[in-house]
């Protein structure tokens, strides 16, 4: 269960490690002669349009959560992730958690439709013969649970876990000073590295993304950011040539306290086909965990 809560706090964060970056020599690059002729928000509302586009991409990540958290502490994955419609299949690296709960070392993580699924390997028990997953359909138990509180919290793991790369964008354009740091190398090649603060509370005051969400759109990740708790950002982004964030590095705080994610984001558009385990593969943690309740329940009535 440690596991699996350290799991779900690193799907909603979404991020990614970071590569070594070289600062450039100057901007003789078609990247450094865009800085010229555009402003820092053109260019990162440029680099949004190109990322919302594409749908899809393969990425590393890395996550330090708060102590307070659950699951707390630092994680690292990767693989593929898509939006519109939101899905992900990457191998998740659980050493650090592990070795506090004993769990395997890695772990594949798929989210697909609202739920996630969680390979575990050969479990113990007759019951679980030939099952290798654990599936967590968040908004399914938070429906039965019956417990608004409850609701929110699992409901809101799936909210986050809508927060794609594009949509990250889309909030740094509300910072009141979004600058242009300079430019930089990432694997050989320029990059315009771009950073952006704000406060929650800014950007729900702000009109500045009506060319990059729908308001809609944008009412309903601002409350989502505010329901998790998070009150700003420090969000820093380095763009390619070809208008796409190589990298981006969110700090947030939040109420439990500060939180970072890394992302390295690369292979755009490539190919998210993301299909959910078979069945009789899976076991249905929420259904489990609820079906030992109620026997238990019982016999304590007995």
């Amino acid at each position: 269960m440690g596991i699996s809560a350290a799991a779900v706090a690193l799907v909603a964060g979404v991020a990614g490690c970071q590569n070594g970056t070289e600062k450039a020599d100057g901007p003789d690059s078609k990247a450094g002669a865009q800085t010229q002729s555009r402003t820092p928000a053109q260019a990162v509302t440029a680099a949004y349009k190109k990322t919302q586009a594409a749908k899809s991409a393969k990425f590393r990540m890395a996550m330090s959560m708060p102590a307070a958290a659950g699951g707390g502490g630092d994680m690292k994955a990767e693989g593929v992730m898509g939006w519109n419609p939101s899905v992900m299949d990457m191998t998740v690296d659980m050493s650090k958690v592990a070795a506090a709960s004993g769990g395997p070392q890695k772990m594949r993580m798929i989210m697909n439709d609202g739920a996630m699924f969680m390979e575990t390997g050969k479990m113990p028990g007759p019951e679980m013969e030939g099952k290798r997953w654990f599936k967590l359909d968040l908004k399914a138990a938070a429906e039965a649970s019956g417990d608004e509180k409850a609701v929110q919290q699992m409901t809101r793991g799936l909210d986050d876990m809508n927060q794609d790369p594009a949509q990250q964008l889309a909030l740094m354009l509300d910072s009141p000073s979004i600058k242009h740091v300079g430019a930089e190398k990432i694997d050989g090649k320029q990059n315009q590295h771009y950073k952006g603060k704000l406060t929650v509370d800014e950007a729900l005051k702000s009109n500045k993304q009506a060319d990059a969400l729908s308001p809609e759109d944008r009412k309903k990740l601002l409350e989502n950011v505010k329901k998790a708790g998070i009150t700003g950002y420090d969000i820093d982004v380095w763009v390619n040539e070809n208008d796409y964030p190589s990298k981006m590095n969110v700090a947030m705080d939040s109420k439990q306290g500060p939180m970072k994610v890394q992302m390295d984001l690369y292979d755009y558009g490539a190919k998210a086909d993301v299909r959910t385990p078979a069945e009789d593969e899976t076991v249905d943690l929420f259904k489990m965990l609820k079906d030992a309740s109620e026997k238990q329940k019982a016999l304590s009535q007995g």
